[in-house]
C-alpha cells in the first residue's frame, strides 16, 4: 500500500506518454458521475429560474482532490493520482453543459400548449450529448494545438490539479458555501421564516412602478461569479421593464376602456404582472433575440475559420494504438459511425416528424456549432460561450426553411424545437468536451479515456437531468377553480386521455378528467391546458410550474414558478415564424433596445435578459456583483501592501469567493429543488411552514438575513 501510494505521489505533471498510471477507474468515475448530478441538477434550475448557468469545472476539480484523498485515508487504499482527479471533473463537466441546453429549449413545448413528456426530453438530452462528443472529436488536434485558444475555465483546473496540496482548505470553502446556501434556503423557503421576494410597490404618485429582490444565495452566487459589469447591465434591464416601461404602458393606456393586442382586458384593469406578461415580455424577448444574433454576428469570424479547421481536420490522419498515450482517442470510425446512428436513431423516433429533412438540417447545424462552440470555449470560456445566440440562429433558420416548403403544422413546430434542442445541447457539451479535454492535456491525461468518462457522465447526467425538469415542472403546477373558462362548455376539439389531479390538489379532488389543450385562444376561453368533466364542461385550469402565472393554490399556499426566459424566447420564435401570429411592433421595440445599447457599447444580451427576467431576479445578481468589486479592490491593496505581484485571472477564478459563491448556487439550488418536490407532500410542507404560524419577517426586515448572507461572502471573498 505505501509502495502504491509513493509511486501515485511521485508522478510527474504532466505525466509522461509513456507512463500509464491508473485513469479510467471506477471510483473516480462514479464520483465525476455523482458531481455531475449535482451541479446538472442546480445547473437546470438556475437555467429555469434566470436564464443563466456558471462553470463548475474549477469546483468539481476541488472536491475530487479532498474527497478522494478523504475516501483514500479512510477505506487504507491507494491515494488517487492527478490523472483520477482530473476524471471525476471531465466526468462531472457533462452535467451542467447538458442542463444549459435542456432548459433552455423544451420547456418552450409547454409555452406553445403541448406537453413535456419524459421521452422526448430523455432524447435530447442523451442524443444531443452524445453527438456533441462525437462531433468535437475531429476538431480535437487543432485546437489543442492553437497557441490562440487559450481555454481559460480548462487552464485553471489543470492548475487547481496539479497544486493538489490546496484542495482541502479549498474544499472547506466550497462545502462551507454549499451547507451555508441549503439552510438559508431551507429556512427561507421551507420554514418561510422570512420572505422570498421582499417588495415595495409605488402608489399614485409613480403608478406601475415596482421594485423587488429575490433575496437566494443562489442568485447571489451567480453575481459574484459574472461581477458588477454583468450584474449591472442586467440591473438596468430590470429598471428601464420596471421602472419606465411598465409606468408608460400604465401611463398612456390607463385612461381608456380599449382591449390593446396582445393583451385580453383593459390596460387600466391590468396590475403590474398582467402589464409584464401581454406586453414587456414580447419587447424582452425581440432584445434577446437580436443580442443573441449579434453576438453570433461578431463571432463570424471564429465560426468561418473553425468550420475550415473542422473539415481539415476530418481527412487528418489518426491517432492509433501504436501513438503515444497521450494521443490516442476515439477513432474516426467510431466517431462516423456513432453520430450516424444518433441521427438516425432521433429521425426514427416518433418524437421526430419532419423527416429526412430534418434530420439534414440537424446534422448540419450540430457540426457547424460544436465546431463553434469548442472555439469560442478555447477563447472566452465556457461560461462566457453564446450558446443561446446559437440557438436562437439554429431556430430561426430551421423555421424560416419550413416555411419556406411549407412545414406549418403544429407536428413541425415540435420537430423545429426538437432539432434546436438537439443542436443546444450538443453545442454546450462540445464546449464542455473541449475545456475538459484541454485540462487532461495540460496534466498528461489520455484523450480516448477522457471522452469515454465524459460520454458515461453526460449520459448518466442527462437521465437525472430530465427526470428533474419535469418533476420541478410538475410541483409546481396549480389545478386551479378560479380561472375565467371555469363552468364554460369546452369547444368542440379532440380530448386527450383522462388524467387525475396531482400534488395537495389531489387530496381534495381524487377524480380524472379529459384534457384539454388550447395552444390559441378559443372564444371567451384564454390559451392554455384544462381538465374537462363528463358533462363536456370545463372545471380546472392546469397552471404549469414553468411559465405559469398563477403563483398560489386556490387555499393561499405560495408555489414557486419558473420564468425560463431563453424557452419563452425559443416559444416566441417558433410559434411567431411558423403561425405568422406575433404582435411584431413589440418584438422590434425589443430589437431596436438592443441596436441602441450596441451603439452606445454596451453589450445587449445580459441587459435584453434583465428586460425579460423580473427586476427581483436581477436584483441579488447585482448584489452578488457589487461584493465581487469589493472584494477584489480589497485582495489588489492587500497584495500591493504586501509587495506581491498583481492577482492573476488564473488565481481569480479560484479564489475563495468564486469557491463559496459555487457552494452557494449548488446547495440553494439542491434545496430549492427539494422544497418544490415538497410540494407533492403537503402535510410535510405544513409541517415545516413556521412562517404559517405568524413567525415570518415583514419585507424590511426579512432583508437582514440577506444582509448577513452578503457580508459572509464578503468576509470569505476578501481572504487571499
Amino acid at each position: 500500500m505505501v509502495a502504491a501510494m509513493s509511486a501515485a505521489d511521485e508522478l510527474p505533471i504532466p505525466v509522461p506518454p509513456d507512463r500509464d498510471p491508473p485513469e479510467l477507474t471506477r471510483g473516480p468515475l462514479g464520483l465525476g458521475v455523482i458531481l455531475g448530478i449535482i451541479f446538472g441538477a442546480s445547473s437546470i434550475y438556475l437555467t429555469l429560474k434566470v436564464g443563466l448557468t456558471v462553470s463548475a469545472s474549477i469546483p468539481v476539480a476541488v472536491l475530487a482532490i479532498t474527497l478522494l484523498r478523504a475516501l483514500s485515508r479512510a477505506f487504507g487504499s491507494r491515494r488517487a493520482n492527478i490523472l483520477e482527479n482530473n476524471m471525476v471533473q471531465t466526468a462531472g463537466s457533462g452535467g451542467e453543459s447538458i442542463a444549459f441546453g435542456v432548459g433552455v429549449t423544451m420547456p418552450a413545448l409547454m409555452i406553445l400548449g403541448y406537453d413535456m413528456d419524459l421521452g422526448r426530453v430523455m432524447l435530447v438530452a442523451v442524443l444531443g450529448s452524445v453527438l456533441g462528443i462525437l462531433l468535437f472529436s475531429p476538431m480535437r488536434r487543432p485546437m489543442m494545438a492553437d497557441p490562440a485558444l487559450t481555454f481559460p475555465e480548462g487552464t485553471a483546473c489543470a492548475e487547481v490539479l496539479k497544486v493538489g496540496e490546496t484542495g482541502g482548505s479549498s474544499a472547506k470553502t466550497v462545502f462551507g458555501g454549499f451547507f451555508v446556501g441549503l439552510f438559508y434556503k431551507l429556512l427561507m423557503a421551507g420554514a418561510h421564516l422570512w420572505r422570498e421576494v421582499p417588495t415595495k410597490v409605488f402608489g399614485k404618485a409613480f403608478p406601475g412602478a415596482s421594485v423587488a429582490a429575490e433575496i437566494s444565495p443562489e442568485l447571489l452566487g451567480v453575481g459574484f461569479i459574472v461581477g458588477l459589469r454583468v450584474g449591472g447591465i442586467m440591473l438596468g434591464g430590470g429598471v428601464l421593464s420596471y421602472l419606465v416601461l411598465i409606468p408608460m404602458i400604465k401611463f398612456f393606456g390607463g385612461a381608456g376602456d380599449g382591449v390593446v393586442f396582445p393583451g385580453v382586458k383593459p390596460i387600466a384593469a391590468m396590475d403590474i404582472d398582467e402589464i409584464r406578461n401581454a406586453y414587456v415580455l414580447y419587447i424582452g424577448a425581440g432584445a434577446v433575440a437580436a443580442g443573441g444574433i449579434i453576438s453570433m454576428a461578431r463571432s463570424m469570424p471564429t465560426i468561418v475559420s473553425s468550420l475550415r479547421a473542422g473539415l481539415r481536420s476530418i481527412g487528418a490522419p489518426k491517432a492509433t494504438e501504436a501513438a503515444p498515450r497521450t494521443e490516442r482517442e476515439l477513432s474516426m470510425k467510431v466517431v462516423m459511425l456513432g453520430a450516424l446512428g444518433v441521427v438516425v436513431a432521433i429521425s426514427l423516433s416518433p418524437y421526430f416528424p419532419v423527416g429526412a429533412l430534418g434530420a439534414v438540417l440537424m446534422t448540419l447545424f450540430a457540426f457547424l456549432f460544436v465546431t463553434v462552440s469548442g472555439r469560442l470555449t478555447g477563447e472566452i470560456g465556457s461560461s462566457s460561450n453564446p450558446i443561446s445566440g446559437m440557438t436562437v440562429a439554429t431556430l430561426l433558420m430551421t423555421c424560416l426553411i419550413f416555411l419556406a416548403v411549407g412545414f406549418v403544422g403544429p407536428e413541425h413546430r415540435l420537430g423545429a424545437l426538437t432539432i434546436a434542442g438537439v443542436v443546444c445541447v450538443a453545442a454546450s457539451v462540445g464546449g464542455a468536451t473541449a475545456q475538459v479535454l484541454k485540462t487532461g492535456q495540460l496534466v498528461g491525461a489520455t484523450p480516448r479515456r477522457q471522452q469515454l468518462g465524459m460520454l458515461l457522465g453526460s449520459v448518466t447526467s442527462a437521465l437525472v437531468i430530465g427526470s428533474t425538469l419535469l418533476l420541478l415542472n410538475s410541483a409546481s403546477t396549480v389545478y386551479t377553480l378560479k380561472h375565467e373558462a371555469a363552468g364554460l362548455p369546452a369547444p368542440s376539439a379532440e380530448f386527450g386521455p383522462p388524467e387525475p389531479l396531482r400534488g395537495p390538489e389531489s387530496l381534495v379532488d381524487g377524480g380524472s378528467y379529459r384534457v384539454l389543450q388550447l395552444p390559441k385562444p378559443a372564444p371567451g376561453i384564454p390559451a392554455g391546458k384544462y381538465l374537462v368533466d363528463e358533462t363536456d364542461t370545463i372545471k380546472y385550469l392546469v397552471d404549469p410550474g414553468i411559465n405559469g402565472r398563477i403563483k398560489a393554490r386556490d387555499d393561499g399556499t405560495p408555489v414557486v414558478k419558473y420564468d425560463a426566459p431563453k424557452a419563452s424566447l425559443m416559444a416566441l420564435i417558433t410559434d411567431g415564424i411558423l403561425t405568422q401570429q406575433l404582435p411584431w411592433v413589440l418584438v422590434i421595440l425589443g430589437v431596436m433596445i438592443a441596436a441602441v445599447l450596441e451603439l452606445a457599447g454596451v453589450s445587449s444580451l445580459p441587459f435584453a435578459v434583465g428586460v425579460y427576467l423580473p427586476l427581483a431576479a436581477s436584483a441579488p445578481i447585482f448584489c452578488g456583483g457589487v461584493v465581487r468589486y469589493w472584494a477584489d479592490r480589497r485582495r489588489k491593496r492587500a497584495r500591493a501592501a504586501a509587495g506581491l505581484a498583481a492577482e492573476s485571472d488564473l488565481e481569480a477564478e479560484s479564489s475563495p469567493g468564486v469557491l463559496m459563491s459555487s457552494g452557494l448556487i449548488a446547495g440553494g439550488a439542491i434545496a430549492g429543488i427539494g422544497l418544490a418536490l415538497l410540494a407533492l407532500a403537503p402535510a410535510l410542507q405544513q409541517a415545516i411552514n413556521l412562517g404559517g404560524r405568524g413567525w415570518e419577517l415583514e419585507d424590511g426586515a426579512s432583508v437582514i438575513p440577506f444582509v448577513a448572507l452578503l457580508l459572509l461572502l464578503a468576509r470569505v471573498a476578501a481572504r487571499r
